[in-house]
């Protein structure tokens, strides 16, 4: 019984690596743009998302990580666990793609609250893995107790993935 059971997984994810559906886990270091390079000098993630193919070259499914940026001067380092969809798109005849990841950034720190996520990417596909260079960005708000402002942490980020089959 417990062969037929492996045989069955083996089979179920042999189906799923021919399909490029599956597991995914990697990694990325990126330069602070927008507000946040006022305050952060470099930033460090990692990535997590199993995705499920709907169509021909069309994956779609769930992400999440963790970024962290590292403060300069005298500010603090921050960092932000996204929750969010991603779609991803492979061109036929070409091993490159384009995706975007849409949800909401959660702050792992205080007075920073988490926002809207976007990460719009672009990458070169493998066998075993994607390249990809991303914008990431969270719109959200820090809050000073007395004093409140709204600000966009982003982040031009290169990483790579492995698919876990």
């Amino acid at each position: 019984m417990k062969k037929l059971l492996l045989l069955g997984a083996f089979a179920l994810l042999g189906g799923a690596a021919q399909a490029q559906e599956g597991f995914k886990i990697g990694g990325h270091i990126g330069v602070p743009v927008s507000d946040a390079s006022d305050v952060s000098s470099f930033t460090l993630g990692v990535d997590a998302a199993y995705m499920w193919n709907i169509a021909k070259g069309l994956d779609l499914g769930v992400t999440t990580g963790y970024s962290h940026f590292f403060g300069k001067d005298h500010f603090d380092d921050f960092g932000f666990v996204p929750v969010a969809v991603s779609g991803k798109y492979r061109f036929s005849g070409a091993p490159i793609f384009v995706g975007l990841d849409l949800g909401y950034g959660i702050s792992t720190k205080d007075g920073v609250d988490g926002g809207f996520y976007a990460q719009p990417k672009f990458g070169y596909q493998m066998s075993k893995g994607e390249l990809y260079i991303g914008y990431q960005s969270i719109s959200n708000r820090r809050d000073y107790g007395w004093y409140r402002d709204s600000w966009n942490v982003g982040a031009v980020n290169i990483g790579y993935n492995f698919f876990l089959k």
